[in-house]
C-alpha cells in the first residue's frame, strides 16, 4: 500500500483514481483500492476554494513507483499500539471524561483490574436531565453538561483537533471509529465527532471497559485516607451512603469543573498551584454569514460543510483575545453545574446543520487578576463571574444576552434577540466582566472585525464563558504522580491538557505509567 499527499482537488471531483493517475503521470487502470488519507479545505483564495488531499492506494509495480516518485509517494506504515501487561493491583480512575475513559479503557483492554467511578449518571439518563434543565431551568448538580458519562466534552462539538504531536493520536481516532464514530475522523484535517454520535461512542467504550472492569455511576469521591504520605483508602458516596474502599493506585481525571473535589484535595494537602486561563463570552452568528465570509462564492457548494474560523489577537494592553471551541452549525449550551451560578458552552451535532454558528471569545487572565495567592483563587474568580451571569439572567438560569454592537457601545438593548437557546434574557453584559477585561475584549472584537468583515454586526453575545480550561494545576513528577504517593492527576482538570484529544492522550500515558508500558 502506497501513500501520496498534498494534492489539490476540485470541489466537484469524485474520481480519486484519476486524480492520483494525473498527479503521478501513470495509468488510471493501474491504481487500485483508493482511500482518502487526508482531507482539508483550502480557502485561502476565495475565488479558488478547493480540497487539499492525500490518498492511500495500491499499484501494479509499487517498488518502481517508489523509485520514480520518491518525493511524492511513500510506503504506508502499519500502525500498532501495544497492549500493556496487567498486574495484581487495584486501580481506581475517578471521572469518565476523555482522560479517565481512555486510561480505564487501555487498562481494561490489557486485562487489568480497574474501577471507573463517575459522580454523574450514565449518558442516556444524563441527556434526560440536561433536556429537562434546558426546558425548565431545573438544574441537577450531579447530572448536567459538566458531569456525567463522557465528561464535559460529550455535550460539545466533539472536536478532535490538537496542536500536540504524539503517535497515540492515531489510537484515539481508531478507538472512536471502532466504537461508532464516522470514518471521516480518520482523515479530516479538523475531525469532530458531534454530540449526537459521541453519546453512543462513549457508551460503547464503557461496555468494553466493563468486560474487565467495574464502572460505577452516581458514585463520588468525597475523601482520601493518607498515611505516611501514601494513599491507603478512598471514601466514596453513592445513593446508598458513604463507604471506604482500598485501592492501590488512584487516577484523578476529575475535569475542570470538579470544584468540591478540588477543595477536598487541597485540604488533603495535594500540591496545587494557580494557573492562567481565559474567560469571556460566546458569540453567535448565522452560519450562512460565516460560510460566505470563509468560502466566498462557494459558500453554498454541496461538497463543503459548515465553515469555521479561528482568530487570535493581541491588544494594546498585551492581553491575548482569541476564539475557542468554535461550533459551526451548532448551539450555545447552558452549561451550569452549581446552584445560582451560570456558564455557557457550545456544541454541534455531527451534521453541523443548525442555522447558527458560535464560538467562545476569550481574554487571557493571570493570577494577578485573581486578587489572592490562594491556590484555588482562580476557581473562586470563576465563581464570581458565574454568580454575576446568573443575576444578569434574571436568577432563573436564563442566559444573559446582548447584541455585540450594543455591548461595544455600552448601551441597553431592548429588542428581542433570537438565539439557538430558548431561555435567554436581555442584559447589559458590560456588567459581567471586570472593566479591564471588557476593555480588552472589546478591542479584540474590533480587531477580529478587521479579519472577518461584519464580525461585530448582526451578532449576539451570551455569557459567561468561564470554563475554557482548569484554573489550577496539580503537581506531578516525571511519572505523573502527585506529591502524595499512589495518586495520579491527569487530563484537563489537572491542568495538563486542553480538549478531548490531548486529554485522551494524557490518560493513555498514565495507563502506561501504571503498568510500566511504552512511553
Amino acid at each position: 500500500m502506497l501513500k501520496v499527499s498534498n494534492i489539490a482537488v476540485s470541489l466537484d471531483e469524485k474520481d480519486y483514481a484519476k486524480v492520483i493517475a494525473n498527479t503521478l503521470n501513470i495509468r488510471k487502470s493501474q491504481v487500485k483500492n483508493v482511500k482518502i488519507a487526508k482531507k482539508a479545505v483550502d480557502a485561502r483564495r476565495k475565488n479558488k476554494v478547493h480540497f487539499n488531499m492525500g490518498f492511500t492506494f495500491e499499484y501494479v509495480d509499487e517498488d518502481q513507483l517508489l523509485k520514480t516518485h520518491s518525493k511524492q509517494v511513500s510506503k504506508v506504515k502499519e500502525y500498532h499500539y501495544d497492549k500493556l501487561t496487567p498486574n495484581n493491583q487495584t486501580i481506581m480512575v475517578v471521572g469518565s471524561g476523555p482522560a479517565g475513559l481512555f486510561c480505564a479503557y487501555n487498562l481494561a483492554r490489557s486485562g487489568q483490574k480497574v474501577i471507573l467511578i463517575e459522580q454523574g449518571k450514565c449518558v442516556d439518563e444524563r441527556k434526560k436531565d440536561i433536556d429537562t434543565y434546558l426546558e425548565t431551568g431545573k438544574l441537577n448538580t450531579q447530572s448536567n453538561v459538566q458531569f456525567g458519562e463522557g465528561g464535559a466534552g460529550t455535550f460539545s462539538d466533539g472536536k478532535l483537533t490538537t496542536g500536540i504531536k504524539d503517535y497515540r493520536k492515531q489510537f484515539v481516532l481508531n478507538t472512536f471509529y471502532e466504537h461508532g464514530a464516522s470514518e471521516d475522523i480518520l482523515y479530516l484535517n479538523k475531525p469532530h465527532l458531534g454530540t449526537d454520535v459521541l453519546i453512543n461512542v462513549v457508551k460503547n467504550i464503557r461496555k468494553d471497559i466493563e468486560k474487565c472492569g467495574d464502572v460505577r455511576f452516581e458514585t463520588k469521591l468525597v475523601d482520601i485516607i493518607i498515611e505516611d504520605n501514601q494513599l491507603k483508602e478512598v471514601v466514596l458516596e453513592n445513593n446508598e451512603g458513604t463507604y471506604k474502599e482500598k485501592v492501590d493506585q488512584l487516577v484523578l481525571a476529575i475535569g475542570h469543573s470538579a470544584r468540591k473535589t478540588y477543595e477536598m484535595l487541597y485540604q488533603k494537602q495535594l500540591e496545587i498551584s494557580q494557573k492562567a486561563f481565559a474567560v469571556g463570552m460566546r458569540i453567535e452568528h448565522s452560519q450562512e454569514f460565516i460560510n460566505k465570509s470563509q468560502y466566498g462564492k462557494f459558500y453554498d457548494h454541496p461538497a463543503l460543510k459548515a465553515a469555521d474560523y479561528k482568530l487570535a489577537m493581541h491588544t494594546s494592553q498585551k492581553r491575548g483575545v482569541y476564539t475557542f471551541c468554535m461550533c459551526p452549525g451548532g448551539y450555545v449550551m447552558n452549561a451550569a453545574s452549581e446552584e445560582k451560578r451560570l456558564v455557557v458552552n457550545g456544541m454541534s451535532n455531527y451534521k453541523r446543520d443548525n442555522k447558527y454558528a458560535n464560538s467562545a471569545i476569550l481574554v487571557n487572565v493571570t493570577p494577578d487578576d485573581f486578587g489572592s495567592s490562594h491556590p484555588l483563587a482562580g476557581m473562586y474568580f470563576q465563581r464570581k463571574l458565574e454568580e454575576k451571569a446568573f443575576e444578569l439572567g434574571g436568577s432563573d438560569y436564563s442566559i444573559p444576552v446582548q447584541k455585540v454592537e450594543d455591548y461595544l457601545e455600552n448601551k441597553e438593548g431592548i429588542e428581542n434577540i433570537e438565539t439557538s437557546l430558548k431561555r435567554v434574557k436581555n442584559a447589559n453584559l458590560n456588567a459581567l466582566l471586570p472593566e479591564i477585561l471588557n476593555i480588552n475584549l472589546k478591542e479584540g472584537l474590533l480587531l477580529m472585525n478587521n479579519k472577518i468583515n461584519g464580525f461585530t454586526s448582526n451578532a449576539t453575545l451570551l455569557g459567561v464563558e468561564s470554563r475554557s480550561s482548569a484554573p489550577i494545576r496539580f503537581y506531578r513528577d516525571e511519572n505523573m504522580e502527585s506529591n502524595i504517593k499512589g495518586i495520579y492527576p491527569i487530563g484537563e482538570g489537572a491542568g495538563y491538557a486542553g480538549g478531548i484529544m490531548s486529554s485522551a492522550i494524557d490518560g493513555l500515558k498514565c495507563s502506561e505509567v501504571l503498568l510500566k508500558g511504552e512511553r
